[in-house]
């Protein structure tokens, strides 16, 4: 396990507090990799509700389930009102426990666990929620987050079953994180952590500050010519900590 060490939260010079901060930390390529577990529930549900593909022709990265799923069926002209999708996505979530207890390639980004160690161990004398910010669906979340144990480190989040649209989730997310904390969403700092530039902007949207992570399918840069605040190849890197943290 790699050790950060963080500064003190309050420096010599003064005794405030820091500012409560609300935490809201993407999943997929951000938190674990799924070795595709994902994907291949999706076309799979796709396939048992539809019929034989091809199916999934576009980048998946950064999107919420729903509108995977939309985009899915928009591509081959069926797409004909909310219930097919809900079906379809039910269909997902009874697969999507297969794929992940049989997935390869299955576990924890470098730094996450250390990170929310971290996390949690300033949260017991700092204003501090930490949670999740991610485009699955609730059951999907924990079903992911469950195999290698993390699902129990979060007791909040926005999650594509609350919305379609990404920054709407991260906003309900940050409400709350900030009731957990027993504060209003504007005494907070929202900080956003994920791995695609559609994390960057709807962070951007809602006023959180957004700090990326290239264990995706993008490097740093471009993270952070997205708009994001810092960015670092993973969370074991010098200062990652610090700019989660604060």
């Amino acid at each position: 396990m790699v050790r950060v060490e963080l500064p003190p939260s309050t420096n010599a010079c003064t005794s405030s507090r820091p500012r409560p901060r609300v935490l809201l930390f993407d999943i997929d390529d951000t938190l674990v990799t799924t070795g595709g577990a994902g994907r291949r529930a999706v076309v799979r549900a796709l396939e048992a509700t539809c019929g034989p593909g091809p199916w999934l022709g576009f980048p998946l990265s950064g999107r919420t389930d729903r509108s995977i799923v939309r985009e899915a069926l928009r591509e081959r002209g069926l797409l004909d009102g909310e219930p097919l999708i809900d079906e379809v996505l039910e269909t997902y979530l009874r697969l999507l426990v297969e794929e992940v207890a049989t997935a390869a390639s299955y576990g924890a980004h470098p730094g996450v666990e250390t990170l929310l160690d971290l996390a949690a161990a300033r949260a017991q004398h700092d204003p501090l929620a930490i949670g999740l910010g991610t485009g699955n669906l609730r059951r999907g979340a924990a079903i992911k987050l469950e195999r290698v144990g993390l699902w129990r480190r979060f007791s909040f989040g926005g999650f594509g079953s609350d919305h379609e649209d990404r920054s709407e989730i991260l906003r309900l997310g940050a409400e709350r994180g900030a009731r957990a904390l027993g504060l209003t969403l504007d005494q907070c700092q929202v900080v956003v952590i994920g791995d695609t530039p559609r994390d960057v902007a709807a962070a951007l949207a809602v006023g959180a500050r957004a700090v990326g992570v290239a264990t995706g399918h993008f490097e740093a840069a471009a993270l952070r010519e997205s708009g994001a605040a810092a960015a670092f190849d993973d969370l074991t890197r010098p200062g990652a900590a610090e700019a989660v943290l604060g």
